[in-house]
């Protein structure tokens, strides 16, 4: 697969390499990254083509829409598309010295509030264009409203009222403006699809986590609910956060925690699978998504020049037809997975 192709990205009419860039870990989300890396790691991505980045406040507390603007800065603005988020808008805390971003090994010493109302959507999107150095944001999605942040039914109803209530004024007024190009949400969990097409005219959704090699879940009802609605998809997390870009070694991640015996188990067979036709495992992580007609693009992230090298890489590399078709025969993939 060609990395610099373009799909357009659902009803948004917006144009996205099908190979773009995710931000999380420039925020520093399990390593600390230096600037100089940071840069070197972000200029990777765009002499290889790349022209779709995806930030958002949360990765750092600000710290990766400031290192993603500095590159996107003395670039051309019609070259590239550039997306980040809503949900949370950041403040000074009371003691600076002592405050630490729970969830990030680094980042900045900001913290936030999880904000849907119109209020705090423009709130968010004045600060992200401050942090990026931007006056135009392409794509602009609605992050982690969620029971993984926010745990309960009660928590998530109220916010989702806040949102259709309020906070959607402001999306669809930044829209109708040509302020941003597209409206989409961010998902971590499978459900939550159908809730936010109920109640808002979005353009996509950006998945995380949830349609991958490992996962197909979303096949039986979301999915579907979106082609009929015209609503577009980018996969985030397409590596479950680790493990189908390291394989089933010690201490691999899935979904931000270790990975149990039954998904290092699931992996191996997976990657045998993959050997047996000399496929490297992120190869097939990558490129599996974009077989779904849906799909406009995959972000996996960096923090080094050479993971996106080995991204373009494994992207580029050829996969035949029947390594899908021997998942399925082992029960490793789907049989409804396009």
């Amino acid at each position: 697969m060609e990395p610099t192709q373009k799909r357009v990205l659902g009803k948004s009419g917006v144009s996205v390499t099908q190979l773009g860039f995710g931000g999380a870990g420039l925020g520093e989300l399990f390593v600390r990254v230096d600037d100089a890396t940071a840069a070197a790691t972000l200029a990777a991505a765009w002499d290889a083509g790349i022209r779709y980045f995806d930030t958002a406040p949360f990765y750092g507390s600000g710290l990766s829409e400031m290192r993603t603007g500095r590159l996107l800065d003395n670039k051309p603005r019609g070259d590239f598309v550039l997306s980040t988020k809503v949900g949370r808008w950041f403040y000074p805390p009371a003691d600076p010295d002592n405050f630490h971003a729970p969830g990030w090994v680094g980042g900045l010493r900001f913290a936030h509030v999880h904000d849907y109302s119109y209020d705090g959507i423009m709130r968010a999107y004045e600060q992200s264009q401050m942090r990026l150095g931007m006056n135009r944001i392409d794509l602009l999605i609605i992050h982690d409203l969620d029971f993984w942040f926010h745990k309960t039914e009660a928590n998530v109803s109220a916010y989702l009222a806040q949102l259709f209530s309020s906070g959607w004024r402001a999306l669809d007024q930044l829209r109708s403006h040509k302020l941003i190009g597209g409206i989409g949400a961010g998902i971590n969990e499978v459900g939550m699809m159908p809730r936010f097409l109920d109640m808002l005219d979005l353009d996509f959704f950006l998945v995380a986590l949830r349609y991958t090699l490992l996962e197909q879940e979303t096949l039986k009802a979301e999915l579907p609910y979106c082609e009929r609605r015209n609503v577009g998809i980018i996969i985030g997390g397409v590596y479950n956060s680790g493990i189908l870009a390291t394989g089933a070694v010690e201490g691999a991640k899935y979904n931000y925690a270790d990975a149990t015996p039954e998904i290092m188990d699931r992996v191996s067979k997976i990657e045998a699978v993959c050997k047996a036709h000399n496929v490297p495992l992120a190869a097939a992580a990558l490129q599996f998504p974009l077989r779904h007609k849906l799909v406009a693009a995959v972000i996996p992230g960096a923090i080094h020049p050479d993971q996106v090298r080995q991204n373009v890489a494994n992207f580029r590399h050829t996969i035949p037809q029947a390594l899908w078709s021997d998942l399925k025969t082992n029960g490793l993939l789907a049989e409804d997975a396009p």
